[in-house]
This record gives C-alpha cells, structure tokens and sequence, in this order.
C-alpha cells in the first residue's frame, strides 16, 4: 500500500471511531432506517439495489421514502429537494441529479428526497408524506443519522485488491464493513460470496444479480428494440465503470462496433451529441445503447438527430425469500 493510500485508511478509520465514540451526534428518526452503502467508489450498484429495497418494502405494505444526498447536482440548494412527493416529479435534473430522478421515475408512488441534511429530509418524510421506513442511499460512511439496517455492498475484486483511495478504489478499509447488517456480494456465486462474508468478519451474506432488460428508445418513447443478427450499434456510458455495461451488451447478443465513455455523472453537452453521431457513422452503427442514468442527462437535449435507447438494468437479490424474510424480521425487530 502506498504512503497516501495508508494515510487515507488512517484518517477513515479515525473519523468511523470519532462517531463511534460520541453517539450524542448521531440522530435517530422516527421511523427505520435501511442504509444502502458500499466501501468503494463507483459502478457497485447501490441505486439499482436502493430501488429493489424499494419495491420489496412497498410490497410488504410499507410507504418508503428514499433520502440521497443527489452528489453532481448542478444546482445544490440549502435545506430539502423534494424530487418526487410520491405522486409526481417536481424536480429537474439540474436540482434532483440523475440517480434521484432516475429513482423518482421508477419509483412514482415514492418519495425521493435529496440534501445534505438527511435527517431533515426523514423528518420532512414522516411528516408530510407519512412515510413508515426510510431508505439511506449511499449511506455506509453517512454517519451522522442512527440506521436499524446496514446493507453493504461488495464485489469479489474488492476483497482482491483492498487498497484505499488514492491507489486503490476503496473510501474505508475492508475491516469497516464488519459493522454491516449484512453484505451483498455483486458477480458472485455461492461459494464466492461465502469467501467475501468470511474476508469481512460478517455472517449474514447475499447475492447480487444483475441483469440487462431489453433496450428501449427514447423516441418513439418506450418502444423496445431486440438485437438482430449483425446489428452494430454503439454503446455509451457515463459511468464509474463503463466496461461493465459495454460487455453486457455484448453478452445479450449485440454487435458492440464501437464504444464510448465519459465520466461517470457526465452532464450531456450539444457538442457531446455531435460527437455520438461522428462516432456511430465511423463505427457504421445503427442506433445508440446507453444506460437509464445516462438517459436522465439525454433526455434534455431531445430531439436527438440518430436512434438512442437505453437499457434498464434488473437486479435481484438473492436468496430473494430469505433476503425478504430476513429485512422484514429486522424491521419488525
């Protein structure tokens, strides 16, 4: 481990035992709280799991709402952003950021609130939209409201590689997750997600899968396309780890002729557009493959001058039944 890398790790591990040591400064909400959280930056699939929660609650006869913090908002405000109220969008992209919205739009009947504050925004919750739990997006290392449930999520390369920030992708150390509730092991089998359990010191280990739905266009809104022999098309994606998405695609029977990244929260640009279209004429592409978080950024650029359809991504968690049993006996609990 490199020097900035050890130090890293220190003051994590410091500022995890600061809290730890003073609850006083942590909050408590009304109503449980389910934090979704990893130890890694990017590309873990916290939002796709935050939404699975979300449905899962809502079948078990829960209202939840969902408090994010909207990280590259472009315009951030003091105090609360009702992105959804539960029954329409009231914010844009500049002041909900694309993972909000995107959960807001797949979500519509639950509240996504995003700020800093996320303590005011639970109790803006509770108060005005009665909702019964709350889900904590990206909340691993958000330690200033108490959680009933810590879900973290990993991946087996993670536990390979377990190298901080800057050498490394990890924002704490892998011995942080040992407070979790649970781990979710991504692009595992059984016995891998064993291994990573054991690797972590926690006993209570599921799986996650993921999964590419059948792309669909954004104009003529919704249509879905399927891949036919020898379609090329070019695949985009501002993400944190594009390779993930470009191979998929690949996977479910696409010709990828070309591929192209940008940073991951990439706010869409005219110029960027016109650099898709440069691109899918060199690559003699048909149509454009993207992400449903980077169709949150496309969408206000539309009309759109070539075909553009984003893929959903599904994901369950799995054992599905005991992950069900066991989340509803914690809240219960």
């Amino acid at each position: 481990m490199s020097l900035p890398s050890f130090l890293y790790a220190a003051v994590a591990r410091e500022r995890r035992r600061w809290y730890a040591r003073r609850p006083v400064w942590r909050r408590t909400l009304g109503r449980p709280v389910i934090s979704i959280g990893n130890v890694a930056v990017g590309g873990s699939g916290k939002t796709p799991a935050v939404a699975h929660v979300a449905r899962i609650l809502i079948e078990a006869g829960e209202r939840p709402a969902i408090l994010t913090r909207g990280y590259a908002r472009a315009r951030s405000s003091d105090g609360v952003t009702v992105v959804s109220d539960g029954h329409r969008i009231l914010a844009d992209l500049d002041r909900a950021g694309d993972e909000p919205l995107m959960l807001a739009r797949q979500l519509p009947s639950v509240p996504v609130l995003v700020s800093s504050d996320r303590y005011l925004a639970g109790v803006l919750a509770e108060r005005h939209f009665g909702c019964t739990v709350h889900l904590l997006d990206d909340g691993f290392q958000h330690f200033q409201l108490e959680r009933d449930v810590d879900l973290v999520l990993l991946s087996p390369d993670e536990i390979e590689r377990p190298v901080t920030l800057p050498s490394g992708r990890l924002r704490e150390p892998l011995d942080a997750v040992r407070r979790a509730s649970a781990v979710i092991v991504s692009d595992a089998d059984h016995a891998q997600a064993a291994a990573a359990g054991a690797a972590v010191g926690v006993e209570t280990v599921f799986r996650l899968r993921r999964h590419p739905d059948r792309p669909r266009l954004i104009e003529p809104a919704g249509r879905v396309v399927s891949p036919a022999a020898g379609t090329r098309v070019l695949a985009v994606a501002g993400l944190a780890r594009p390779e993930r998405f470009f191979s998929s695609l690949a996977d479910e029977g696409w010709t990828v002729a070309g591929e192209l990244a940008f940073a991951d929260h990439h706010r869409y640009t005219r110029a960027d557009v016109d650099r898709v279209v440069a691109e899918m004429r060199a690559a003699r592409a048909v149509m454009v493959l993207t992400t449903e978080k980077d169709l949150m950024r496309l969408l206000p650029l539309r009309p759109l001058p070539v075909p553009v359809a984003w893929v959903p991504l599904q994901i369950s968690i799995q054992p599905a039944e005991e992950f069900v049993a066991w989340l509803t006996s914690r809240l219960r609990a």
